[in-house]
């Protein structure tokens, strides 16, 4: 696993952790699913590379 990889998978779990948190704020329960969603595909590609 290189270098940009890791930064591309934990950016993708910074990008999912922010929509999380705008989806709380804003009651918005796709939003809030969708950045779960891309937190945990960034942990995993993190894990697994």
């Amino acid at each position: 696993m290189g270098a940009d990889d890791t930064v591309k998978n934990r950016s993708q779990q910074v990008k999912g952790k922010a929509k999380e948190v705008t989806g709380k704020a804003t009651k918005n329960k796709k939003l809030e699913y969708s950045g779960k969603k891309d937190m945990a595909a960034g942990e995993i590609k993190e894990r697994t590379s």
